[in-house]
């Protein structure tokens, strides 16, 4: 079996930041407890990894004990949730992804200007909430063109087109050219998808048009790695989106030539290198 391994599988810049954050933390044990508010990224194996260190998750802000450190998970936080955490008597370590912080801020500006936020993403994901919380004009949160589309555009209004940092930007794109098509609206556009996340696309849909088979491993929570499982899966490819090798569905993989593997942004290597010598040995 030849096996193709993309090259953007794994940890993204922002993940990788804010683990290097946690994981300094966790070395000195001099500053009262660690906690993470939310899971500080998704994948449930690094999850539990940090809980045998002794990392608690807190899912309000009343769960924070005065005197601890308390680290922003790689999606962010909603604005009100940030400023009942500052009055919590911890030190915040602020550990949301760059990309994620500058589609915040870009959010804020336009909202200022009294434009509505349409925001192509998950409603419950809590970036997606983070997002919303800067929308202080309104929002629209919608997961498909067809909803964009069917959206009650009222003249005299302004406003502005964005996107969760981790959906598809063919897609983002389509919609984009859509609005345009439709006179009197008058929207702004926001390039907040990911550059990282575009690439980590593009690779597996060349590699899903090469093999037989594709393994995209992650967190069944982790948005981008199910996009990522979607996309192959568009192009016709089988595919399996798994957490762990012992998930792997040996029988249907065995005598294939070609089987593709990449990885979520939220992946850790160690998770695809036991994917990939799992199919080594078939």
């Amino acid at each position: 079996m030849d096996i193709v391994r993309a090259e953007t599988a794994g940890f993204c810049m922002g993940v990788d930041l804010a683990l290097k954050r946690l994981d300094a933390l966790v070395e000195n044990e001099a500053h009262g407890p660690v906690l993470t508010f939310g899971p500080i990224i998704h994948n449930p194996q690094v999850l539990e990894d940090y809980a045998r260190q002794g990392v608690r998750v807190a899912k309000s802000p009343d769960e924070i004990p005065a005197g601890s450190q308390v680290v922003i998970r790689a999606h962010g936080i909603p604005r009100d949730t940030e400023r009942n955490l500052e009055g919590r008597g911890a030190e915040i370590i602020d550990a949301t992804c760059p990309r994620v912080k500058k589609a915040q801020i870009l959010i804020g500006r336009m909202a200022r200007e009294g434009r509505i936020v349409l925001l192509y993403g998950e409603s419950e994901h809590p970036e997606v909430k983070g997002l919303v919380s800067y929308a202080s004009a309104g929002a629209f949160v919608f997961d498909s063109p067809e909803e964009l589309l069917d959206f009650p555009f009222e003249s005299g209004e302004k406003y502005c087109l964005a996107a969760q940092t981790t959906q598809d930007k063919t897609v983002f794109k389509e919609m984009i050219r859509a609005l345009q098509e439709r006179p009197g609206i008058d929207v702004a556009v926001l390039e907040t998808i990911c550059d990282a996340t575009r690439e980590r696309q593009k690779e597996a849909i060349a590699i899903a048009r090469a093999v037989d088979f594709m393994v995209v491993v992650g967190g069944m929570d982790s948005g981008n790695t199910r996009r990522l499982a979607k996309v192959v899966a568009d192009e016709g490819t089988p595919c399996v989106h798994v957490e762990i090798a012992a998930e792997l569905p040996l029988d249907r993989l065995r005598g294939l030539s070609r089987v593709g593997l990449t990885a979520g942004a939220s992946t850790p290597k160690k998770l695809i290198d036991e994917v990939q010598a799992v199919l080594e040995k078939l």
